[in-house]
């Protein structure tokens, strides 16, 4: 850095503009003396050299070598030192040139400050300077480049400059120039090592790295040979093939047969395919006027049954006409003009606001067509077949059936007289879509509303238009329909304009009431906006509590004559399904009694009638108030099924199998269900009740050893309770609460048992044969019923620990189609029998209440019972319900009197209670009902801040 900063120091000295003059670097190498006669500047704009002597460029190195270093002495015998130069080259030239110079490290020179220069004399100088390599290049910047010079020559300029190096070294100057020397070594010492360690540290880099590229070359070769046959192979094998089949190709279309399909082919495409018309939208017209009113009257005979009329009733034809599905359906449609009453015309705007949109949203018309005819008939027969056997329409909640896995689940309910309407339902929708699928090959127009998405022609004012005015109308309909959906529910002008129509709707009402005030269409739109109940008057945190106080002072006046707990005994709970006597409905009659054994048990222990909120159905909403104490009589009509629409939704939901759990330990309630647990959503709805384990025939736990009797499609009652006894037996230590839901009499019944004795003995009058087979195959299934669990009562006898049997049928069959015609039945079609038994170890054995207690009850009240039964003490809540039941013995939802104006309640005759009729005291219990009930569901739950579940001890 020294001799750098002393050349540049050097060179702006100098007046000839720097290093670009050719002449003083000729001066400055002094070409003369060591043979390099030739400097000139190169194309790059640099300095290079070329030696042209004939001098040996080793013997000048060594010549350079031999030189004195001593510069005090070269000094002091000046005036002979150019004769001794003179001998010493002569000497040296006379050697031979096989001599090898001294073996000393070679250095560079690098150039000095050039006042050193000026104060050393010429022949000193001269004899000091060793010649630069051949092809030495000297930048601009005084830096000098040897990387091209020659190696002869570069070493011995390497020999000559590191025996000059003393002579030129500023510290032999004498002692005026050390310490300008000493200051600039120690500046530049630190910097230098820097380079040096750099300059190794890229070395090593750059070896290691052409160390690591040859083994990944390596690597890479080895792989690529080994691979090269394969690929080779399979490169040949795939040409090969591929050329086969080119060939086999050109033979097959060079075929005269293939050539004739072809011209056909063609000829098709340009005479026929391109010349097809395009339907007109007056054509689209009248098909979606006639789909929109096939679907309105398709759905309208999904709710209707030809009526049936008892042997040697005489009915003239004109009535027979007028009641059967062809005159209702006439009636229905005739009564916009002889009634004023516009339930089919708005049915058909409704539907034709769904067809549309089907419409615009594929925008294919063919194809919309095709999906929503489909729909609309598979909507219609589902309906049908639901109204037949549960006399009641589709509604929005039986959706989360498919939706929530149950499909097959559902299918199994079907009857043989179901499976042939559906079986013609597929051929005809099979039918609709290979019509709609030629017509939209034969239409020549693509879309309705024709656009684009390509870039070319995107950008127009006919294709943005059209684009637009797809999906605004698209959306307005949508909104339309939800909007109109809404209004039925609101006060707002929705509910103005469509108020006609939209009344309270039949989702648990008669076949006879829906087929004369409402259509399908409107009751499920009615029913897509779920609610819970109206707020009822006087609801917040300062009533709740004060009714919680008041029930409280109810519940110690209660327990001051009860002297057992709940607790001490284990409650098993039977929801026995479908479940009923068969002999009491009008027209029904065996001379063998189909339920002697639950008769008998009836007849000694507390017993009575349930009144059921459903008929041929609704098994979930039974339970969902034997397990809660609240009544489906207090919701909105739009919650049709609590376990699926409400019970999901709520983080906190006190049922009465918590007790046992807040005293025994979680383990304390199971639940057993001889079918899928996924149905009604019980999987999920136990466990948020709170049951530790559910065993059905899937799940985490299923149940084994289960058996069908004969050809009947579901598991017997008597395999199913084994199972049960099984836990009981096994669990000694703590009292249980174990909720059974059976399945043995489910629908359909298609004559299953073999040894049916009912078919011998029916006495029935005025019934159809199918119904008839109908009703012989349940009364076997009771009688099977019946006898399983006389026995499992028995065996529960046995067990020297307290146990308790609530068992309920929850609902009757829909079979009864001859009965459920005349409405006066209605109340006795949804009467189902019960009782609540407690075994031999149990204080409260052979124990029977009152009949104004027991005759007449509804599920809702079951617990209240079994606590008055079992002489134990009770929480706030069981004493209103306690209270409530003697105020009011039964209450149902709106189907059990076919009325769906009103609930019904029933006195402790089994009598029909008006409302008008209501006493100050039963409408005060209503009032407090409906608060609790609307604060544990749908309010802001301040009873669970409270002690009104806190059951006492």
């Amino acid at each position: 850095m020294e001799h750098e900063q002393g050349q540049q120091q050097g060179a702006e000295n100098r007046t000839d503009g720097g290093f670009g003059d050719a002449s003083s670097f000729a001066e400055l190498l002094d070409t003369n003396e060591i043979g390099y006669y030739t400097v000139s500047p190169g194309d790059d704009g640099l300095i290079h050299t070329h030696n042209d002597a004939t001098q040996d460029s080793e013997s000048t190195a060594e010549t350079m070598t031999n030189q004195p270093t001593d510069t005090n002495a070269g000094q002091s015998a000046t005036g002979q030192s150019a004769t001794d130069q003179s001998a010493r080259q002569a000497s040296t030239s006379a050697k031979p040139k096989s001599e090898k110079p001294m073996s000393k490290e070679p250095t560079v020179e690098e150039p000095v400050h050039e006042e050193s220069k000026r104060e050393e004399p010429d022949h000193e100088r001269s004899a000091s300077k060793a010649a630069p390599p051949t092809g030495t290049v000297f930048r601009p910047d005084g830096t000098v480049d040897f990387s091209n010079a020659s190696p002869d020559t570069h070493a011995s300029s390497q020999s000559a400059q590191t025996a000059s190096a003393p002579a030129d070294s500023p510290q032999s100057h004498g002692d005026a120039a050390q310490p300008d020397t000493a200051d600039t070594e120690s500046a530049e010492t630190p910097l230098h090592r820097m380079q040096l360690g750099l300059q190794g540290f890229a070395a090593r880099f750059s070896t290691a790295w052409g160390v690591f590229r040859g083994g990944v070359s390596t690597v890479f070769t080895a792989v690529a040979s080994f691979l090269a046959p394969m690929f080779s192979t399979i490169a040949r094998g795939w040409h090969a093939f591929a050329s086969t089949i080119s060939r086999g190709w050109h033979a097959f279309v060079a075929l005269k047969a293939v050539q004739a399909v072809w011209s056909a082919l063609r000829f098709f495409k340009t005479r026929i395919w391109d010349k097809r018309m395009r339907f007109s939208f007056a054509f689209y017209t009248i098909v979606f006027i006639v789909v929109t009113a096939a679907s309105v009257i398709g759905l309208q005979w999904s709710v209707y049954t030809e009526p049936t009329y008892a042997k040697g009733q005489v009915v003239d034809d004109q009535t027979k006409a007028l009641n059967s599905v062809a005159g209702q359906l006439t009636s229905f449609v005739s009564q916009i003009w002889l009634h004023q009453s516009y339930q089919a015309w708005l049915n058909f705007i409704v539907l034709g606001v769904l067809y549309l949109t089907v419409i615009l949203v594929i925008n294919r018309f063919w194809v919309a067509t095709a999906v929503f005819g489909a729909l609309m008939t598979v909507f219609a027969i589902a309906d049908k077949i639901k109204v037949e056997l549960r006399n009641e329409p589709i509604i929005p909640a039986d959706l989360q059936f498919i939706t929530g896995g149950n499909g097959d689940s559902i299918m199994s309910f079907t009857t043989k007289k179901d499976m042939m309407l559906i079986n013609s339902a597929v051929t005809g929708v099979i039918w609709l879509i290979v019509v709609c699928v030629v017509l939209q090959f034969l239409d020549r127009r693509r879309g309705l509303i024709p656009y684009t998405w390509k870039r070319s022609a995107f950008v127009s004012v006919k294709n943005i238009t059209a684009m637009v005015c797809r999906w605004a109308t698209a959306i307005l309909s949508v909104v339309l329909c939800a909007s109109f959906t809404w209004g039925c529910l609101s006060r707002g002008p929705g509910r103005r304009i469509s108020q006609v129509v939209c009344r309270t709707p039949r989702n648990y009402g008669t076949q006879w009431a829906m087929r004369r005030r409402t259509a399908p269409t409107m009751n499920f739109l009615r029913l897509a906006r779920v609610k819970i109940m109206d707020k009822p008057s006087g609801y917040s945190k300062e009533s709740m509590e004060a009714l919680a106080k008041k029930y409280a002072g109810e519940a110690g006046t209660i327990n001051q004559t009860r002297t057992a707990n709940l607790t001490d005994s284990t409650v098993i709970m039977v929801l026995s399904e479908s479940f009923s006597d068969p002999t009491r409905v009008p027209g029904v009659s065996f001379t063998e009694d189909p339920m002697p054994q639950i008769r008998a048990i009836k007849s000694a222990t507390t017993s009575g009638l349930m009144l059921s909120p459903g008929y041929g159905g609704g098994t979930a909403n039974i339970e969902y108030q034997a397990l809660t104490g609240l009544n489906m009589a207090n919701y909105d009509s739009s919650l049709s099924i609590a376990y699926q629409q409400l019970v999901p939704k709520l983080k906190w939901t006190p049922t009465f199998n918590q007790i046992w759990n807040q005293a025994n330990g979680k383990s304390s309630s199971i639940a057993f269900h001889d079918f899928s647990s996924i149905m009604y959503f019980r999987d999920r709805n136990y466990q948020k009740f709170g049951f530790s384990k559910f065993y059905s025939t899937d799940g985490k736990l299923v149940l084994q050893d289960l058996q069908s009797i004969d050809s009947d499609w579901y598991y017997s009652d008597s395999s199913f309770y084994r199972q049960v006894l099984e836990s009981v037996e096994d669990n000694q230590q703590t009292s249980q609460f174990i909720q059974i839901v059976t399945m043995q009499n489910h629908l359909p019944y298609n004559d299953w048992y073999e040894n049916n004795q009912f078919k011998d003995e029916d006495t029935s009058s005025d019934i159809d044969n199918d119904e008839k087979i109908s009703i012989e195959t349940y009364a076997k299934g009771v009688n099977y019923t019946d006898q399983a669990t006389a026995d499992l009562l028995n065996q529960l006898n046995q067990i020297n620990r307290p146990i308790t049997v609530i068992f309920y049928g929850d609902h009757l069959p829909g079979i009864y189609s001859t009965a459920n015609e005349d409405k006066h039945n209605q109340i006795t079609l949804h009467e189902t029998d019960y009782f609540i038994w407690s075994n031999a170890a149990s204080a409260s054995a052979n124990t029977k209440l009152d009949d104004t207690t027991s005759d007449y009850t509804s599920s809702n009240y079951f617990m209240a019972q079994a606590a008055q039964h079992l002489n134990a003490k009770v929480s706030p809540y069981l004493a209103f319900l306690t209270e409530m039941h003697a105020a009011i013995p039964a209450i149902s939802v709106p189907a059990s009197a076919g009325d769906a104006s009103k609930p019904v309640y029933l006195d402790a005759d089994g009598n029909r209670i008006q409302p008008k009729d209501l006493t100050t005291q039963q409408k005060e219990l209503l009032h407090d009902y409906q608060l609790i009930q609307y604060d544990l569901t749908a309010g802001k739950q301040y009873l669970k801040d409270t002690s009104f579940m806190a059951t006492a001890k």
